[in-house]
């Protein structure tokens, strides 16, 4: 403890080093990590590169890491003839882990090292999350109980060595020569949430402390009897929640903080046994000093831990794991319930996170805005600077900081998401639609954090953001992150966002609107609180096909501007609809209306066992084919549009899920073949076809296949149409020309170009009918 890098490029600089590896050491590697083909290996803390040129031998490819050059300068000598290894300058307890191996690794070893890292448990899941699926983590260390005295500090004891395995999914412990050697799988660990003994009287009233550091790690304790814990204990008789903090905080870590830098966020009441238990969880934001253990015989050690790692931690306390999750919802699963009683103000934001975060942030800024998708300043500032894993604490950096993808953080099956932090992208996208001024005032439809930290930070310090969710727990969630991490101008309310925010709304209405689940309607209240002349950003539904509209308010009148290809978590607020299905063929087929009310299908059981009419639509294509408008087309222009799902390899239905039309009795759906196969995914072709039963299939593959004519002639190339949305009620005359799809509250009119509708056809048809 307490080495510099600079202690140690002197310690091997002066000729210095460790113990040299063993024969039995080698020979568990061999036996419990042998090298698979193409197998790769990370020593980490590597010295003078002994382990490494050893696992290079037993044929792995082999990166040596090591923050002291004194200890990569013997390496590279001592091993010049050694094939197959990178030596890396690299702290893996404090530094970026860009430069390790991008695809992972089958073998990471940390051999007579690990006693020399502070935070030991952070550090081998940190290691062990660069695991290749069926990876192993080797742990080599002296045993205290072996080790003389004086040289006590390289080596550690049980418990020391329990804090270790803790969590993982598997361990197995070897002796090689009196040294401990772990062997390490399942790096997503486990946690659970555990018990003490009865409570003590006096010490049912007492405080949790949550203390971070400069990269936002958590502090965290192992005690004597196994578990993680925060720092806190009892609150004595006239003692204020803050005060019993920050006494304990010293008394127990060594760290000192000001009471006035202590905060409580919420007071926790649960019971246990026969004894009612109160727990003041307090937020030091501001502390000073170093680690220490003044109280050796309560705890092993202290650490600290990225938040997104307590999960595979093992064993926690359970008050702490309550109040850890009163601080970051989400961060802990499955614990039971208890009475929580948050408070109006606890503290102001806090800082801190890892010199990873920054670079991750940046690179994903980067690609975004590279793509296209924020070409404005302040959206592209947005995006550097507002973090987007303290919005996902539960999420390692790598996956908060992919642009590509939406982090689920709410889930109501393993398939089904309830709430999400969407694509960095589309976020970018649908704020640069807004065309924002600073100043404003913005509804946000959908609550999380990270979006609505976005628009905040485009709006300006005198902007606000008001957010509303129908879920409680997602409004808590969103209050507590942004109350850690936000700008302090963000609004979170309960409510049905169907509803918009009525009271909240300010004078002239919302600067803009944006709506982030999949809406199936648009309701009245979106169009009613915005500005006029402001814009609504919302993923609407289109015969089930989502399209993200930016429509701009005139009067009563809604135009878009702007279709973006996106999907969404589901509504499910009041507008919520769940979309009428049959099943046929023993439920080998099913038929689903998004829109309208559902077709005849008397009749259709026995079609589908009958013969299948097919035709081509002539439309051959090359390459990836896209299909973002031809879907729209064939959901607003085609009578009796539909749905068709089927499991797959069945023998009635080609597709999965098609585009399909139900008329009399009769069904068509939309299918292709690949009449030219080819390396280059450029080069191949398909060819489009339609599949048709019943009594009316032929007429029916006609008119789809006219259908998918009619927009490659007038309408691939020309992209989505110009859309007007009427409320719900005005009368057709009232309603500009085109194709007409009505939704509950709203009427959509779509112009696509070359093509007359039913409805124009009608009025021609009367008009000549008068001449």
């Amino acid at each position: 403890m307490g080495y510099t890098r600079t202690d140690w490029s002197e310690h091997y600089n002066a000729g210095r080093g460790f113990r040299q590896l063993g024969d039995e050491e080698r020979g568990l590697l061999v036996e419990h990590a042998p090298a698979p083909e193409g197998g790769r290996a990370l020593d980490a803390c590597c010295g003078t590169g002994e382990m490494a040129a050893y696992l290079a031998s037993l044929g792995y490819t082999v990166d040596g890491a090591d923050f002291a050059q004194g200890a990569l300068e013997r390496a590279r000598a001592e091993h010049a003839d050694v094939a197959g290894v990178r030596w890396l300058c690299l702290d893996v307890e404090h530094g970026d882990l860009a430069d390790l191996a991008e695809g992972g690794y089958d073998l990471i070893t940390i051999r007579l090292a690990v006693a020399f890292v502070r935070d030991r448990a952070r550090v081998l899941r940190r290691l062990a999350a660069r695991l290749r699926e069926g990876g192993v983590l080797v742990v080599i260390t002296p045993v205290a109980e072996r080790t003389p005295e004086e040289r006590r500090h390289i080596a550690l004891d049980e418990n020391e060595l329990a804090a270790l395995t803790d969590g993982f999914a598997t361990c197995e412990r070897f002796d090689a020569e009196g040294l401990a050697v772990l062997v390490l799988h399942g790096s997503a660990g486990s946690f659970s949430a555990e018990e003490k003994q009865r409570p003590e009287p006096q010490a049912v009233f007492g405080a949790a402390v949550v203390v971070t550091d400069v990269s936002g790690r958590v502090l965290l304790g192992r005690s004597t009897q196994g578990m993680w814990e925060l720092p806190g204990g009892r609150i004595e008789q006239g003692e204020a929640a803050p005060a019993a903090a920050v006494r304990e905080l010293a008394e127990e870590s060594g760290l000192t903080a000001r009471v006035e830098d202590a905060h409580v966020v919420t007071v926790l009441h649960d019971d246990r046994l026969d004894v009612r238990r109160v727990t003041a969880v307090v937020r030091v934001t501001r502390w000073d000093g170093e680690l220490g253990l003044p109280e050796a015989h309560r705890f092993v050690r202290w650490e600290w831990h990225d938040l997104h790692t307590l999960a595979t931690l093992g064993r926690f306390f359970a008050p702490s794991a309550q109040a850890l999750t009163a601080v970051w919802p989400g961060v802990l699963p499955g614990l039971p319930p208890v009475h929580s009683y948050p408070c109006a103000t606890a503290g102001p934001p806090v800082s801190g996170e890892p010199a990873e975060a920054v670079r991750l942030r940046e690179r994903m800024a980067d690609i975004v805005i590279g793509k296209g998708w924020a070409p404005s300043p302040p959206v592209q500032a947005a995006l550097r600077e507002v973090s987007r894993h303290r919005f996902v604490p539960e999420t390692p950096l790598e996956t908060a900081y992919d642009g590509d993808l939406a982090v689920v953080t709410i889930r109501e099956s393993p398939t089904t998401a309830l709430s999400s932090v969407s694509a960095a992208w589309l976020q970018a996208d649908m704020i640069e639609q807004l065309r924002l001024k600073q100043g404003g005032t913005v509804l946000e439809v959908g609550s999380g954090g990270y979006n609505a930290e976005l628009l905040a930070h485009v709006l300006g310090k005198r902007g606000r953001v008001v957010s509303v969710d129908i879920d409680p727990y997602v409004v808590h969630r969103t209050r507590r992150l942004c109350a850690e991490a936000g700008s302090g101008r963000v609004t979170a309310i309960p409510g049905d966002g169907g509803l918009g925010a009525p009271a909240h709304v300010p004078a002239g209405g919302f600067d803009g609107v944006m709506i982030t689940h999949n809406a199936h309607d648009i309701a009245p209240a979106w169009r009613e609180q915005l500005a006029e002349g402001a814009r609504l950003v919302v993923p609407l539904e289109m015969g089930g096909y989502t399209r993200s509209l930016t429509l701009i308010r005139h009067g009563d009148v809604l135009c878009t501007e702007h279709w973006t290809y996106c999907g969404f978590v589901r509504d499910r607020g009041a507008t919520a609809r769940t979309a009428p299905t049959v099943r046929l063929a023993d439920g080998a087929v099913t038929v689903r209306w998004e829109d309208g009310a559902p077709g005849d299908t008397t009749g259709l059981e026995e079609s589908l066992r009958g013969p299948r009419h097919e035709l081509t639509t002539g439309l051959v294509v090359r390459g990836v084919f896209n299909f973002e408008t031809l879907q729209i087309y064939a959901a607003t222009t085609l009578p009796g549009f539909c749905r068709l799902t089927a499991p797959e390899g069945s023998p009635l239905v080609a597709q999965q899920d098609a585009a399909a039309m139900v008329v009399d009795g009769s069904l068509a759906y939309l299918t292709h073949r690949k009449v030219k196969d080819a390396a280059a995914p450029a080069d191949r072709l398909t060819e489009f076809f339609i599949h048709a039963y019943g009594p009316a299939a032929d007429d029916l593959a006609e008119r789809f296949a006219d259908c998918m004519r009619t927009w490659d002639r007038d309408v691939r190339e020309s992209g989505y149409p110009p859309m007007i949305i009427y409320p719900a009620g005005t009368p057709d005359e009232h309603l500009s020309a085109g194709d007409v799809l009505d939704k509950p509250s709203a009427r959509l009119v779509l112009q696509w170009p070359g093509r007359v509708s039913p409805r124009a056809q009608i009025r021609l048809a009367a008009g000549g009918q008068r001449a």
